[in-house]
């Protein structure tokens, strides 16, 4: 795997593959990868001739008070990781690399990046679509895939590539769990052995949630009321929220429809955790 340090070494690599007729699918991670970082590779791999991976700490994306510095960091291991499942080049910039002292772009997508996750975090989303259009500049790659997990993310990607006619499709890849249905995340190794006991009733109780929206003439307004009382039961801190929303346009619904999507995100002592679900059109009545 050739791993490149610099936009210039990235840029030649990425244009050595076009001129070979080589089809390039992108991966953009923060790394402290696990397997469902990995299972996009797969899914590019699938798509492209050719995977890149990008990690890179975006910090754009966190808040003064949130976890920037101690995020977890291991490129070594990370890239291990990464040419063990196919991957063939590797982005790891330097941060004055991409955001040089006088960098003074905003990428602000309305509607899908307002609500939900950006209640809590109102910084994030801003920082996700500045950092993923630089990287889909810089990379100019035919496909780039990014996890289901982070659902809301994926909207504000897919309309800010819509929105700005940026020449890539956009793949959303299957969220990955635990043997117990906790979704795979980087932060997953913040919690401690209580907390990690506790953690899979997040993913337990939307799951009823989207059995109990589905039966017929059932409202959110109350569901989500029971699903919040839940997850607290369970030992968790805080709920942020527990949405029920058109998957298009994340706005609230308070029935079940074929493009319904549960989203939420909840605290374990110092940790957020988020997780969602689909709500299939097979279950509606």
């Amino acid at each position: 795997m050739i791993i490149c340090k610099t936009k210039s070494e990235i840029r030649a690599l990425m244009t050595q593959w076009r001129q070979e007729g080589q089809t390039i699918g992108a991966v953009p991670t923060m790394g402290a990868l696990h397997e469902g970082h990995l299972s996009l590779i797969d899914v590019a791999a699938r798509e492209c001739d050719r995977v890149v991976a990008s990690v890179f700490v975006n910090p754009l994306q966190f808040a003064p008070h949130e976890d920037f510095d101690a995020y977890p960091r291991d490129l070594e291991s990370d890239g291990a990781m990464l040419s063990g499942r196919g991957c063939q080049a590797l982005f790891a910039p330097e941060r004055v690399s991409l955001f040089p002292a006088d960098f003074s772009t905003n990428i602000s997508v309305a509607g899908v990046g307002e609500n939900h996750c950006a209640i809590a975090r109102p910084h994030f989303f801003d920082g996700v679509a500045t950092i993923v259009a630089k990287l889909l500049l810089i990379l100019r790659p035919d496909v780039a895939v990014f996890g289901e997990k982070d659902f809301q993310q994926l909207a504000v990607i897919r309309r800010m590539v819509r929105d700005l006619d940026v020449d890539v499709r956009i793949l959303g890849g299957p969220t990955v769990r635990e043997a117990d249905g906790l979704a795979m995340s980087s932060r997953n190794q913040y919690l401690s052995a209580d907390e990690r006991a506790i953690a899979p009733a997040l993913f337990r109780t939307i799951r009823q949630a989207g059995e109990r929206v589905s039966a017929p003439g059932a409202k959110w307004s109350e569901i989500g009321a029971w699903a919040t009382g839940e997850i607290l039961a369970a030992g968790f801190t805080s709920v942020d929220y527990v949405d029920f929303v058109d998957a298009a346009t994340l706005e609230m619904i308070d029935q079940a429809g074929p493009e319904g999507r549960i989203l939420t995100a909840a605290r374990l002592g110092e940790t957020r955790l988020i997780d969602n679900i689909a709500v299939a059109p097979s279950q509606v009545d």
